[in-house]
């Protein structure tokens, strides 16, 4: 069980960083002529297994700021949520090893 609840905290710490690596892509390319915006997008993984998140250009060129920022706070947010559950679970079984020892 440890496993499984570490796979899926490392799946969402996978999924903030393409968050937060789009999002700093997009406020870098801010000023460029014609560029378009990277989105991500997230699917759970069949059984609760924990999720994937796949890189897409946006339907229309043009800059978000706004979206991007909030998009970074929310990679940033998911990123130490995630690893606060890999810790926890780094810990659990730890626990469960030096009770079988």
């Amino acid at each position: 069980m440890a496993s499984s609840i570490m796979s899926i905290a490392s799946s969402g710490l996978q999924a903030a960083q393409v968050q937060l690596q789009s999002s700093a892509h997009n406020v870098a390319n801010l000023q460029t002529d014609g560029f378009t915006r990277l989105t991500v997008a997230q699917q759970a993984r069949p059984e609760g297994a924990g999720v994937d998140a796949s890189v897409q250009r946006a339907a229309q060129p043009g800059a978000a700021l706004e979206a991007d920022v909030v998009g970074q706070l929310a990679a940033r947010n998911a990123f130490l949520a995630n690893l606060a559950v890999f810790r926890t679970g780094d810990q659990l079984l730890g626990s469960l090893f030096d009770e079988r020892a």
